[in-house]
């Protein structure tokens, strides 16, 4: 009897689990066997095709997830230039992806070679990196004019020398090349009939496969198959600075925080406090005049330009040197007081809309302001501490180019927060 009540529980308790799988709501992820609007099973013949294999993003190569949410942007350390550009202010950023280094030499390298084979040559000399920049009269700089960007030594340091409107230019060369690589992989792994029936789970060769088409056309990704990618682009501003503090890392129960941050690491010091690093220096940046690395057999950064993209530890969202070693070309467009203008949720400054140009009068020599003036952070080899604080920001013509300032990119994260 008691085995009997025993097995009748377990069966009720079968039921039960199967009914309220029976009654999950369908998700972007899980969409269910058909349409909630009309009722009408997806994926018949000639009817509304819908790739139910879909499982979320796919993480883009060299990219990092940045779960959003709000966080104060703007100066916490004292504002020694007096630029008041860049006032706290709380917003919010919505998840996206971020490349956990800058890119680098060898990345580079392979950019100038796709397009050297698919471009024209004026599209390749103009993207070619100005490696003049490391060039100056009064210092022997020789050998990194010539060797920096392609001696192999070099592959994994930060390519320097880039324009905002090259890196922006390398940007979609990336997003084209990484999705036709997808395309390829995708419509290999579908071809012919055998493979297509084994993926849709029926096992008669030539049988139709439930699964949508991949391409609109040969060699590309349609955006529905959910294997294509999202554009890689510079990040926004608001989106560098917040993946810079990395304030996730300060969590510690519900909503709040321990402390803030005004390097991406706690603490107001340049060296490990702790641990078996303890005393090592967390970036490379110019400690005082004429000291770019300290002394032989006990160097203090390692580099006395310059170094190799890991070098030193992540922050907490798993990115590499948001502080030191180059400064990163980022989206916006500048303006000292954007942060009166900006929107609380997902701020940008893309044009001079509610800031005009004529404003400012750069033609008369009143201000270097313009409409080609973009916004640059983190502070590099050649600069002090201050300006490795993410809330500092400086400015450049786009079209300008420099041995200090190099990029990373970035990503939406479609659909899901998580």
């Amino acid at each position: 009897m008691k085995l009997s009540l025993k097995s009748t529980a377990i069966l009720f308790a079968g039921l039960a689990l199967a009914g309220a799988c029976k009654s999950k709501k369908p998700s972007s992820v899980k969409i269910g066997k058909g349409s909630t609007a009309t009722g009408i099973a997806y994926n018949k013949k000639g009817g509304f095709q819908v790739d139910k294999n879909f499982k979320g993003q796919p993480t883009g190569p060299n990219l990092v997830f940045i779960e959003g949410g709000r966080f104060t942007m703007g100066a916490l350390e004292e504002d020694v230039i007096n630029s008041r550009d860049n006032l706290e202010r709380t917003v919010s950023v919505q998840s996206f992806y971020m490349d956990e280094t800058e890119i680098g030499n060898v990345h580079y390298l392979e950019y100038l070679n796709g397009i050297q084979k698919d471009s024209s040559q004026e599209f390749y000399e103009s993207a070619l990196p100005d490696t003049l920049v490391w060039k100056n009269e009064l210092a022997f700089n020789d050998s990194y004019v010539e060797q920096y960007l392609r001696y192999p030594g070099f592959r994994m340091y930060p390519v320097v020398g880039v324009s905002w409107t090259q890196a922006s230019d390398y940007c979609s060369w990336r997003t084209e090349a990484v999705n036709r690589d997808l395309a390829a992989k995708a419509q290999k792994g579908n071809k012919g009939g055998g493979k297509s029936a084994k993926s849709s789970g029926k096992t008669k060769r030539g049988a139709e496969s439930n699964k949508p088409a991949l391409a609109a056309t040969p060699g590309r990704l349609r955006i529905e198959s959910g294997t294509v990618l999202p554009a890689y682009r510079l990040p926004t501003e608001a989106e560098w600075e917040y993946a810079a503090k990395a304030m996730i890392g300060t969590q510690y129960e519900d909503e709040n925080q321990t402390n803030q941050r005004i390097y991406p690491w706690d603490g107001p010091n340049m060296r490990a406090s702790r641990g078996r690093t303890k005393g090592t220096m967390l970036a490379n940046f110019k400690r005082g005049r004429g000291d770019y690395a300290g002394i032989a057999g006990k160097s203090n950064d390692k580099a006395i330009i310059t170094t190799e993209l890991y070098e030193y530890p992540a922050n907490d969202f798993g990115l590499y040197q948001m502080a030191g070693n180059v400064n990163e070309w980022v989206f916006d467009l500048y303006r000292p007081l954007s942060y009166t203008d900006f929107s609380d949720l997902n701020p940008i400054r893309r044009n001079e809309f509610l800031d005009k140009e004529k404003n400012y009068d750069k033609k008369n020599n009143n201000s270097l302001i313009d409409n080609k003036s973009r916004v640059f952070k983190g502070g590099s080899w050649a600069d002090v501490a201050y300006w490795l604080a993410p809330g500092t920001r400086r400015f450049i013509d786009q079209d300008s180019a420099t041995s200090t300032i190099g990029f990373r990119c970035a990503m939406i994260r479609a659909g899901t927060n998580k």
